[in-house]
């Protein structure tokens, strides 16, 4: 074989692979020349491979192969400046031609071919007499019907055979493979153009060896076929077979089938690239590309992937932004918002309604979410435009479909740019707001070269075209768009709507209740509607709406298997997933990338209630990491890092930027993410350390705001117990929570988080804890207030005389309990005891605190609500008179206490005579308005309010107005405080006597 021969042939060879491999997935393999110095020879290459892509893969694989004959030469591979490491493979042949060439390749792991791995193949090259291509086309045809019939057989023994599964399922996939291969092999034989093909000979004997095997391997799978074997078969069933290879034997057949399909496979390539090759001889010095007039004819084009949706519910409110914004100066415009609310269903009803509309309007549809994607769909733009010199390799696709889209001879059109998620794909070097790290490569989107351009580049700018982007980031729409004002941000469905989505996806019954209760678990997100209402068809009979929401409420495990499943949807891109757990992992995971501090932030967020979060609790977020870490952690600032998750529409913050909200799904999957890639229970601790921090102490009335903004977020923590290192943040939170209850009249909720953290205290703090004493002391009052007066006794008696010893007679703490006492002795009606204790408190408290401090006052009108007890009503009236007007100075006169001192003058009024009956209903009108004002109409303070002036009015006679009033103040009392609670059972009692007196004036 001569060299000119050889060289021939390799040509004809690296044609098909570039024919294969080069111009359909943009791995663009350009033969620049060859050189032959006499002992070697050189190809030149330019290859632009993606990284990412499959078949740029096999590219590199094909050029790292060796190939030996004898003699030597080289074949070089050089990439161009955007491509990796060169691989350089050698070739040798002998001089003079044997009749055979021997053909071994080597894959190399690395460019430094540091270490091979050795698969050999043969391929015989004769100048012997050809076998007939119909011939071999019929061998081929028997050999495919054959192997059709072994895989048959291969059905069966998986039915029957379980121990030799694999190896079934092993040698179905080698014979599907054989199978393809030998489709190819049909069509290249059956054309009667191919009279000669340079390699029949050793074809024949490949498919010889090919056939003969398979009939052996049929032979031993069906043995049978005609006897006693397959009566006993179809007597016995199918459970009588048994596999009968052997593992050695086994692997034998599969070796040698692989064998044949390599060989044919090779020896149909060199045919191949003979043709090619016969073909580029006649063409010589012609070009391949086929020339063509330089102008395109314009032809509207729609180039759009998915059908219109039939399920699909309108959002007239976007659509006709996008209809003003279509029809206006705009060239741009955007639609932003979290994934899965529907951006993408609405572009593409809106590209169909262009469509419609104006039919001499191209539409183009633009996968934005990789640079790849990007080029891929403008190489498919050129091709269906026919656009000229496409097919140049030397020529800029993306630029000349920019280029043209700007001419007029494009006429109107509109391109929709979907899931632009990250700006520097477009802008590189561009950082969302507050972002102070560059991203650090990690896939095609960030791999650009700062010698090339922009992809933000290649977008057309003409008043004749408008583009829409669809995008998760605010960031990257408003660099796209240029305006604000140009972007609209989707949000989830109204219920409305919701509701009609659900029933238009669902194929069976339909129950509008479970339906309501449903679309609320979902937060009214399109994607988790329509995932869920896939699930339901799935399984229908069996599953319905209300058997779905009962697995999702059952457990969070249960509600994230529901929301990870991918049902399939013909109308959003293959390679975005159908899952709203994945479909918002993909943004946390570019967000933790983009900004760590961001993805912390969100990491806190996902342990609140999903509104009215307050500002000032975030900022704990990483001052709380630090803490629990014990380092520090990267300097960061809360207005960037919100900023941040707000532009990928996770949050929102109110008018008054003091409350963040989110979704509720958004929580839960953010929670799922952090399970996977960070530590949850760090952040639960972080989250309870923060709560026990904020939330007030003590249960004053200026804290009450607070404790009902967080009280929400603290919820689910009271009801768990946490490990033994936030036991202590826990006890603190229920301590704080419990008196907070007991101030706003919730009894039964301040007992149960009281005894938790007496225990709690008790357990982690010891018995005499000033701490743990604090807890007691205020469960002591809740008995108290719930007219369980022994026990609130015995438990004051005893914490006094720890108090005592701890912390000594006239702490602050102690003269508390003392006072508390005090007042238990008074309810009793043990008013001697009562006042002693009072009258010492207080004299204490005046001198240690002040006369006009808060605990003081409370300790003098504690002693006047004894006098009133006793009868001592004109020392009473002058203590509750001075006490109340120091309260409205220093407290304010809707101050709970204030309120307190006012109803207990009203009370002392009343007690003197008539003739200060007026002065009391006055007062106690006036208590009583104010506390169902601050307190709330169901506060055990206002109950006590409309019980003293029920009493009043019947005082006065007004015996109508009486009994409506205090028919009402048992009603509420019995189901607020219980029919056994000393209060309760009073008033049930007055009022049964006026009732009684009624009846018998009546009478």
């Amino acid at each position: 074989m001569t060299f000119g021969r050889i060289r021939r042939l390799i040509i004809s060879f690296f044609l098909d692979q570039v024919n294969q491999i080069g111009y359909k997935d943009n791995a663009l393999v350009l033969l620049l020349s060859t050189v032959y110095d006499g002992e070697e020879m050189t190809f030149r290459l330019r290859h632009r491979p993606t990284t990412t892509n499959p078949r740029a893969k096999q590219i590199k694989r094909f050029f790292g192969k060796e190939i030996r004959g004898a003699g030597s030469a080289r074949l070089r591979f050089i990439p161009s400046e955007t491509a990796g490491t060169s691989i350089t493979s050698k070739f040798r042949w002998e001089k003079k031609y044997l009749g055979l060439i021997s053909l071994s390749f080597l894959n190399t792991v690395d460019s430094k071919a540091r270490l091979h791995q050795k698969h050999c193949s043969t391929v015989r090259i004769s100048s012997l007499a050809m076998a007939e291509p119909v011939g071999l086309a019929a061998s081929v045809i028997a050999i495919i019907n054959l192997s059709a019939k072994v895989v048959k057989l291969c059905s069966d023994y998986s039915t029957a055979v379980r121990n030799a599964r694999a190896d079934i399922t092993r040698l179905q996939s080698q014979l599907n493979d054989l199978s393809r291969c030998l489709q190819g092999a049909r069509r290249l034989l059956a054309d009667p153009n191919n009279k000669s093909l340079a390699t029949s000979r050793g074809l024949v004997d490949s498919l010889d060896g090919c056939k003969s095997e398979l009939d052996q391997v049929q032979t031993r799978l069906d043995p049978g076929k005609a006897g006693k074997a397959r009566k006993t078969m179809r007597r016995f069933g199918l459970r009588t077979l048994k596999w009968p290879f052997d593992s050695k034997e086994f692997s034998g057949i599969i070796s040698n089938l692989e064998r044949y399909n390599q060989t044919i496979t090779w020896c149909l390539q060199i045919d191949q690239t003979t043709i090619l090759l016969d073909i580029q001889q006649r063409f010589e010095g012609v070009s391949l590309q086929p020339r063509r007039d330089e102008s395109v004819a314009r032809k509207p084009c729609f180039c759009v992937p998915f059908d219109r949706d039939p399920d699909f519910v309108d959002r007239p409110d976007i659509l006709t932004w996008l209809k003003g914004q279509y029809t206006g100066s705009a060239g741009r415009m955007a639609l932003v918002g979290m994934g899965g609310f529907g951006k993408s269903q609405v572009a593409i009803q809106f590209a169909h309604h262009i469509h419609d509309e104006s039919p001499q309007t191209s539409v183009f549809w633009i996968h934005a979410s990789s640079k790849l994607r990007f080029e891929e769909a403008y190489r498919s733009i050129a091709q269906r435009l026919e656009l000229p010199r496409r097919n140049d390799p030397d020529v800029d696709v993306l630029g000349l479909v920019r280029d043209w889209l700007q001419t007029k001879e494009a006429g109107s059109w509109l391109m929709v740019l979907d899931n632009v998620d990250d700006v520097n794909l477009f802008h590189p070097g561009s950082r969302a707001s507050g972002i102070k790290a560059a991203n650090q490569p990690t896939d095609e989107n960030t791999n650009i070269q700062s010698d090339q351009r922009p992809l933000a580049a290649y977008l057309p700018k003409c008043r004749s075209g408008t583009i829409l982007v669809t995008s998760r980031s605010i960031d990257a729409a408003e660099k796209l768009t240029g305006s604000h004002k140009a972007i609209y941000r989707v949000s989830a469905m109204d219920d409305t709507r919701g509701f009609q989505l659900l029933r238009n996806k669902l194929n069976g019954d339909f129950d509008g209740d479970a339906a309501a209760d449903l679309l609320r678990a979902l937060d009214y997100i399109p994607l988790a509607i329509t995932q869920a209402a896939a699930y339901i068809n799935r399984r229908a009979p069996r599953a319905s709406i209300q058997t779905y929401l009962n697995a999702f409420r059952e457990s969070d495990k249960k509600k994230g298997s529901l929301l990870n499943r991918d049902a399939g949807d013909l109308r959003r891109d293959e390679t975005v997933s159908n899952s709203v757990v994945t479909t918002w992992q993909v943004t946390f995971e570019q967000i933790r990338r983009e900004r760590p501090s961001a993805a912390k932030l969100l990491s806190f967020i996902s342990f609140f209630n999903p509104q009215g979060i307050p500002e000032f609790v975030l900022h704990d977020y990483n001052t709380d990491l630090t803490y629990r870490l014990g380092s520090d952690t990267e300097s960061t600032d809360f207005e960037d890092d919100i900023d941040v998750l707000c532009g990928y529409s996770l949050v929102s913050m109110t008018a008054a930027q003091d409350v963040c909200e989110v979704h509720s799904l958004v929580q839960f999957c953010t929670r799922a993410w952090i399970s996977m890639v960070d530590d949850t229970e760090q952040w639960k601790w972080v989250f309870l350390r923060s709560m026990s921090r904020h939330f007030p102490r003590g249960g004053a009335f200026e804290t009450w705001p607070t404790c009902q903004l967080l009280l929400p977020h603290v919820e689910s923590l009271l009801e768990e117990k946490p490990p033994d290192e936030g036991l202590q943040n826990w006890a603190c939170l229920l301590t704080n929570c419990a008196l907070y209850m007991l101030t706003i009249g919730n009894y039964t909720a301040a007992e149960k988080l009281g005894r938790k953290a007496v225990e709690t205290r008790t357990k982690v703090l010891g018995e005499e804890h000033p701490d743990t004493l604090t807890s007691m002391t205020n469960l002591a009052s809740t008995f108290r207030d719930q007219g369980r007066w022994k026990e609130s006794e015995e438990l004051d008696v005893g914490v006094i005389e720890t108090k005592k010893r701890v912390l000594g007679e006239e702490h602050l703490n102690t003269l508390i309990s003392k006072a508390n006492l005090a007042m238990t002795y008074m309810e009793q009606g043990r008013w001697k005891e009562a006042e002693e204790l009072q009258v010492g408190v207080m004299e204490t408290m005046k001198r240690v605190l002040g006369e006009e401090h808060p605990d003081t006052l409370t300790s003098m009108a504690n002693l006047a609500s004894t006098f009133i007890r006793q009868g001592r009503w004109k020392e009473a009236g002058e203590l509750q008179v001075g006490v109340m007007e120091t309260r409205k100075r220093v407290l304010g006169e809707e101050h709970p206490d204030t309120l307190m001192s006012m109803a207990n003058l009203a009370s002392t009024f009343l007690n003197q005579g008539q003739g200060r009956w007026k002065e009391a209903e006055e007062l106690q009108a006036g208590v009583m308005e104010m506390r169902k004002r601050v307190l709330g109409e169901e506060h055990p303070d206002t109950l006590a309010s409309m019980d003293n002036l029920a009493v009043t009015w019947k005082e006065q006679d007004r015996t109508r107005d009486a009994l409506a009033l205090m028919r009402s103040c048992v009603v509420l009392r019995k189901r607020l405080l219980g029919i056994d609670h000393p209060h309760t059972a009073l008033s049930v009692a007055v009022l049964a006597e006026w009732e009684n007196m009624s009846d018998l004036g009546e009478e």
